[in-house]
């Protein structure tokens, strides 16, 4: 495969990915894609400069969103001696914290459907005792497995993360 050709691939990942931030984290489209490209860079870090010829956007709309995303600490940047020249990389800590923001969101998710699981069988109770109709209740718990199989598969992933990057 050519580097062209494999850099397109890679643009039209960034752009994929980034309408997903979009969604996902309510951030400006050229926000996302800093993050995007920051994922897809194969770098530690990018610089400004790269930032802004990848993205082809204005120096002050890449500038604006770099520090829209520091002060929302899914950025950070460092320095390298002798070299005036900031580098941006993702938080260290961003994936985890995407992790346990995934894992919050279904496990209260999970609590809930328990409590509507139980009140859909006590429920049940009441309607036989009256000859009234009954929920089936299959879904429900399908779903409470569902939930619970996602934020264990969530909570082995976050912990892999951790120890692979020493964290």
């Amino acid at each position: 495969m050519k580097e062209q050709e494999l850099e397109k691939e890679k643009m039209s990942l960034i752009e994929k990915l980034g309408v997903i931030m979009e969604k996902r984290y309510k951030l400006a489209p050229v926000a996302a894609r800093i993050l995007s490209s920051l994922i897809l860079s194969g770098k530690q870090a990018l610089t400004f400069d790269e930032l802004v010829q990848q993205l082809q956007a204005s120096k002050s709309t890449i500038s604006t969103n770099l520090d829209h995303l520091q002060n929302i600490k899914r950025i950070e940047y460092f320095t390298k001696p002798g070299d005036r020249k900031r580098y941006f990389k993702l938080n260290t800590n961003f994936t985890v914290e995407v992790l346990d923001e995934m894992i919050e969101g279904w496990e209260t998710e999970k609590v809930v459907n328990q409590e509507i699981l139980e009140y859909k069988e006590k429920r049940n109770s009441y309607n036989r005792e009256h000859d009234l109709p009954l929920f089936d209740l299959e879904f429900q718990k399908n779903l409470l497995v569902f939930l619970e199989e996602t934020t264990g598969a969530l909570k082995k992933l976050k912990t892999n993360f951790i120890n692979k990057k020493g964290l």
